[in-house]
């Protein structure tokens, strides 16, 4: 097991409009892209994020050797809820986590 963010190249988080949030693994190489592609289940990128893996939406694109998720952001942005506006602390998140 490795952690995520250790074996990746970078990990960004970013908002995708005031509902949905963004999160890009740029993996480097085919090789690593394949590692984190089978070793990353959806279910679990869904628990950590507190949503239903019905909401969460996962793109592999082996061309770019990236692997993006979409969730909807728990509050709107810019409410006065909102902690993170820009959408840029939940990439942290998924930097530490374990996978195969």
């Amino acid at each position: 097991m490795a952690e995520l963010g250790k074996i990746v190249e970078k990990v960004r988080s970013k908002n995708a409009g005031p509902f949905w949030l963004t999160i890009d693994i740029f993996c480097g190489s085919s090789e690593v892209f394949e590692r984190v592609s089978a070793g990353l289940p959806t279910e679990r990128v869904a628990a950590l994020f507190g949503v239903s893996p019905d909401a969460l939406r996962r793109f592999d694109i082996p061309s770019l050797d990236v692997v993006k998720f979409s969730l909807p952001r728990p509050v709107i942005q810019g409410t006065r809820a909102d902690r993170d506006m820009h959408g840029a602390g939940w990439a942290v998140l998924l930097e530490e986590m374990d996978i195969d």
